[in-house]
């Protein structure tokens, strides 16, 4: 049952522009599936979904091969990044003192399509995105990939 209701989701998702839990659960149900919004919110942490702007509004959206990364990049990601802030397209990362080189390369390893480029020094590193909405969307990525257990 779980695994169904998880494929719809991932389908709803991909073919809809849903912008919060509520409407996911009213499309579920739709669906057929008897859930509640706790239910679809435990979902939506398990699988690992992401808001990210469309058209101006937010919507849900699936990170692709989130299992694929490399665990030494995402455990050194983990390990050092304090916090992470957008100004227009930079990402700013915020690492542990030292770090920032580390935690450069190893964004590098994981390839981001998001970025155009990045500049680190000894505790933060600026990352150059395509966009405002691509650096979000990096953002957003990050902070998925900093909740995954190694």
């Amino acid at each position: 049952m779980k695994k169904g209701r998880h494929e719809a989701i991932i389908e709803l998702i991909r073919n809809n522009d849903i912008e919060n839990q509520s409407e996911l659960a009213y499309r579920l149900q739709e669906k057929g599936y008897e859930v509640t919004q706790a239910t679809v919110s435990r979902d939506i942490q398990k699988l690992n979904l992401i808001k990210v702007k469309s058209n101006g509004k937010f919507k849900y959206a699936v990170v692709e091969n989130v299992g694929d990364f490399e665990e030494k990049y995402i455990k050194i990601i983990i390990e050092t990044v304090k916090s992470l802030d957008i100004a227009k397209n930079l990402l700013i990362v915020k690492t542990q003192s030292g770090m920032a080189m580390a935690t450069a390369a190893a964004l590098d390893g994981l390839v981001f399509d998001e970025i155009v480029g990045s500049l680190a020094g000894d505790d933060a590193i600026f990352i150059a995105t395509k966009s405002d909405d691509s650096a979000m969307l990096l953002k957003n990525k990050l902070e998925v990939l900093m909740r995954k257990e190694i």
